[in-house]
Order: C-alpha cells, then structure tokens, then sequence
C-alpha cells in the first residue's frame, strides 16, 4: 500500500529540559521528528498497516504529529480523526477510583459485595484486586458464549449484567489476590461498584472526575457505536473462521461501527483522539490527578515475582520488568503504557516519566496482516510505539515482545 502523508506538524529549535531525577529530556528536533516519520512509514510496509496516527511529544512540546495512509479507500487519514480507544478507558476507571481512595470516600481493601453483594464471589474479592486484574474472575471475553454471540451479530449490544454472568458462571481461576490474570470481567463489576458508591452514572462520574480535569475534550462515551466524524474506518478479518471462510481468499470487513459495548463498563465505552491519547499518556505517566501515594499504586510493580503460569488460564504467566500490571496501566522497562486491539483497530499510549516522553499511536490493517487460515492478527500499534520510543531515547528503550 502506498503510504499517504496527510499532516505533518514538526516542533524546531527547543532547548533541552530536565525530567524527573535531573534526567535531561532530549530536545525536540526535526531530526528527531524526521526520524520517527521514517520508523512509521517503513511499519506500513512491514506490519501492513491501512493507517497509522502518532503523536510524539517531550515535555509538553510536540516532536510529531502526524497520519500517513488511508482511512478509507481514497479518503486519507488524517490526525484529527475519532477511534475507539478501547481498554485506554481502564486507566481513567483506575484513576477514578483512586481519586475516591484520596478523598477517603473508599479503600483498595473494601470488598466489592459491600455494593453488589449479588455477583458471584464478590465477599471474596477487594476494590483493588479487581483494578489489579487479581481477583481470579474469568475473562468473559475468553468464553466461548461471548465470542460466539459476539461474533454472530458484531452489531449486539451487551449489557453489563450480561457480560457479567458470562464470566463468573465458572469458578475462580485462583484464590483473590494470589495470582493474576487479564480479565475484562474485572472492570465491569468494578464500573458497576463505583457506580453504586458515587450514585452516579460512570459517564458522568468519569467526565467530572477524570476527563473535564485533564482536558480530554475529545474522549466521550456516546452511548451508542457511534464515531464523531472525521472517523478513522477500520476493517478486519477476524470472523473468518466463524463465517466458514475459505482459507487463503481475500476476506476483509469493514468493522468500524460494530458495537463495542462487550469490551468494557457502560460510561467508559469511548471514542478518542490522537491529541487526547498523547494527553493520556503524560497525565498517567506524571499523575496528574493524584496523590504520590495513589500515583505509586496506581505504578506499582508488585505483581514481580508473584505471578505464575496455570493450567486453563492463558493469561497467568511470570511477570516480569518487562511486563506487569499495576492498577490500570503495564509497566515496560521504565515505561508506563496502555495499548488496545479489537475489531480491526489497535493503539497505544506510552510514557517515560522520567524523561517527560509521551507517545500516542492508533493502526488500522491492511488484508495482509490476517492470518489467511484462523483471521488473527497482533497488535502493531504496540510493537511501533517501542520502535518509536527506541529511535527517540535509544538508551532508555523499552522491551520488544518475541516474535517478528
């Protein structure tokens, strides 16, 4: 596919600035803006991308901002464009609650049957667990109900009972807060409780408390799938093992407007943009909205050396520096990020506090990127922002996933 450059915005002639611990930031330059450009088109290529959006910035000064390639046959993309921004909603559940922690309105160790005392297992299981992912809740998304209802109807909407039910009609995987793995079944009970401590609707709780403050004027729950325009369109061939397609075909469908309502709690199912996303990143990164203590909880890397691989669970597995949960967020070398996939689109947002570095990235997929048999396909917007992050501070680059 031929790389399309819709928008370039590059910031010159800035002085170095020092980061946290007398760290010195690097400096924004046209080199540096020209070098990432370069790492982004040749992930085009290579990753076959349709799209790809990237904010970079250092210090609050923008290194790049730019879109390259098509959000639609013939329709460019461009850097204001709308996406869905997936499980980036998690950090702002996980920021809300915290917000609570400071204000003494709850604990991390509050159980969660205090406010829903009717889901399954939840006398067992704390607030902070279930912002951990360490509650041993199944993953809904992982049973084959959800996957086979979702799949047969992309355009269902689920409500979070529904979705609920779905991952705690099993046992728990382990006992609460001995393990951990990645469950979104975690964050729906966790929206729900919240909603039961404030009296308020998550969308609204979350504006006031998370998106109004940090500006994120961009990042709204609609209520419905859709996508303020411009939209960035995204297509996917991940139904064609469902659909009985043929293998090596070309098959690809245009998946933009698929309901999303199985992917998190009501109020956070949100849409975004590339500007917000980069603001994401430096707010978590920084802890704009919390204590020091929230803050070093919400990073905690307390998960090293706790966490073991379990038979049935394909999430449990040995956390490491170069990946483990804190509340809400992954810490990757001395990098904080978050980075979504569904239906067609993936992104990420990632920050090196110590050198005030955020990058925002959001992909779409070329046909090629599908694997011709099962339709599956990994997150390249995770593998660009290290690229991204490598070519930007080479000597504090963050872990690269196995595999090519």
């Amino acid at each position: 596919m031929t790389a399309l450059l819709a928008v370039a915005v590059l910031s010159t002639g800035c002085a170095a600035s020092t980061g946290a611990g007398g760290v010195t930031a690097p400096s924004p330059s046209t080199d540096q803006a020209r070098a990432i450009a370069a790492v982004v088109d040749a992930a085009m290529t290579t990753d076959h991308l349709r799209a790809a959006i990237v904010k970079v910035t250092v210090d609050g000064r923008e290194v790049l901002r730019r879109a390259t390639g098509e959000s639609m046959p013939g329709v460019p993309a461009s850097p204001d464009m709308h996406f869905r921004d997936g499980a980036v909603a998690i950090s702002y559940v996980a920021t809300a609650l915290l917000r609570l922690v400071d204000d003494g309105k709850v604990s991390l160790e509050d159980r969660v049957s205090r406010w829903l005392p009717e889901i399954p297992y939840s006398d067992q299981v704390t607030l902070g667990q279930l912002a951990q992912m360490t509650s041993g809740y199944v993953d809904y998304v992982s049973t084959p109900e959800l996957t086979a209802a979702q799949y047969a109807d992309p355009l269902r909407r689920f409500t979070p009972e529904e979705l609920i039910a779905f991952g705690t009609r099993r046992p728990l995987l382990y006992p609460p807060g001995t393990n951990w793995n990645y469950s979104h079944t975690n964050y729906v009970i966790l929206g729900l409780a919240l909603e039961k401590t404030t009296g308020r609707p998550m969308a609204e709780f979350l504006q006031d408390t998370v998106l109004r403050p940090l500006g994120l004027v961009d990042t709204v729950d609609p209520g419905t799938p859709a996508i303020p325009e411009p939209a960035l369109h995204a297509y996917t061939a991940e139904r064609r093992q469902f659909l009985g397609i043929p293998a090596g075909g070309p098959f690809l469908e245009e998946s933009t407007y698929w309901d999303p309502s199985w992917t998190i709690t009501r109020g956070a199912i949100q849409t975004t943009t590339i500007d917000d996303l980069a603001t994401t990143a430096t707010a978590v990164g920084s802890g704009t909205l919390l204590s020091p203590a929230s803050h070093q909880a919400m990073l905690t890397r307390d998960l090293i050396g706790r966490t073991t691989t379990l038979p049935g669970c394909t999430t449990c597995f040995p956390q490491s520096s170069n990946y483990t949960y804190g509340l809400g967020v992954v810490s990757t070398g001395d990098w904080v990020m978050q980075n979504p996939m569904f239906a067609g689109e993936a992104g990420a947002f990632a920050s090196l506090p110590s050198r005030k570095v955020a990058i925002a990235v959001a992909v779409t997929f070329d046909q090629a990127a599908f694997d011709p048999t099962t339709g599956a396909y990994r997150n390249m917007a995770d593998r660009l922002w290290r690229r991204i992050a490598a070519t930007l501070v080479p000597d504090d680059a963050p872990p690269m996933p196995p595999g090519p």
